[in-house]
């Protein structure tokens, strides 16, 4: 059970500053769904060690924990989330370039580590320059893009257990695969990660970045909140097409659609609920399976709702 009390509260700003512990904060504000109540606590450490703190003392409270990057391919519940929202983002984001090695801190987002790299003249990221979210939450789930994976690049990780204790973890600890890794099972949270990139000239990285972005912005509903892309790609399949040949290009439950420029999102075409989402979502999954027998799975997380995590 959830134990968020005052004590701890008081603690948690004495690790990171009363300035970087907000109660209530709704998720709306912090999800690029534009959607989410509040959450009980959102705490932003600055360092590795203050949020492995927070993690230890959460832990020693027995709080729930949820780690949150810039809130991209996430959907909270209407209702928020009753736990301690651990937000790595913009006060820990730092870059470091050494070498062709880049040293980065889990909340510098995937754009911020492709420019740092553009102008390093390194190559290698360029796949994850328009792929929304940080670096923290793309050595979790494996980000991909456009023929590259987060796992092609990365040789090795600081984490956090739950309880707090910061681990280093190589690539092949790491155990990569589609959307997944062993810190996503374990529960850990990433907290940096060692890039290995190569040397390129800065003129053909920029080539291949604005190449890659004129291609999202022609194929992807970039101009309206969403989660990125909805749905894992079923094994075989395209997640997009099954859901256009299904006939569900555009369709709606209240606010929340499929998207009419890439059936593989799912958008808030405006004041979308929660709530709206996740039914959209649940009668895709079942008009795909009717229609083709496959079993969709999303890849957008769920917090809050009780019996889809």
């Amino acid at each position: 059970m959830t134990k968020i009390d005052a004590t701890l509260t008081e603690a948690l700003r004495g690790i990171v500053g009363p300035e970087a512990v907000r109660t209530g904060a709704p998720m709306s504000e912090l999800t690029t769904f534009r959607i989410g109540g509040p959450a009980a606590v959102v705490v932003e450490p600055a360092t590795a060690d203050e949020a492995a703190q927070v993690l230890g003392a959460c832990h020693a409270a027995g709080a729930e924990v949820r780690v949150l990057g810039l809130g991209s391919d996430l959907l909270v519940s209407d209702a928020g989330v009753d736990a301690v929202v651990v937000r790595l983002a913009q006060r820990f984001s730092g870059i470091k370039v050494q070498g062709t090695k880049l040293f980065v801190d889990a909340g510098a987002s995937n754009e911020q580590v492709a420019q740092a790299a553009l102008a390093a003249g390194l190559a290698g990221y360029e796949f994850a320059s328009g792929i929304p979210g940080t670096i923290g939450g793309a050595a979790i789930m494996n980000a991909g893009a456009y023929g590259g994976e987060f796992r092609d690049v990365c040789c090795g990780l600081t984490c956090a257990t739950p309880d707090g204790r910061i681990v280093e973890v190589t690539a092949w600890q790491a155990c990569w695969g589609y959307r997944h890794s062993m810190m996503g099972d374990e529960g850990w949270t990433v907290l940096g990660a060692v890039l290995q990139l190569r040397p390129d000239s800065a003129a053909l990285i920029r080539a291949r970045m604005d190449d890659l972005a004129a291609r999202r912005a022609e194929k992807q509903p970039l101009d309206m909140p969403s989660a990125g892309s909805t749905f894992k790609r079923p094994a075989g399949y395209f997640a997009g097409k099954l859901i256009q040949d299904a006939g569900l290009r555009g369709f709606r439950v209240g606010g929340a659609q499929v998207s009419q420029k890439h059936t593989g999102f799912v958008v808030n075409a405006g004041g979308a609920t929660a709530a709206e989402v996740r039914e959209l979502i649940a009668q895709v999954q079942q008009r795909v399976f009717e229609n083709e027998g496959v079993r969709l799975d999303p890849e957008v997380r769920m917090w809050g709702f009780a019996d889809r995590q």
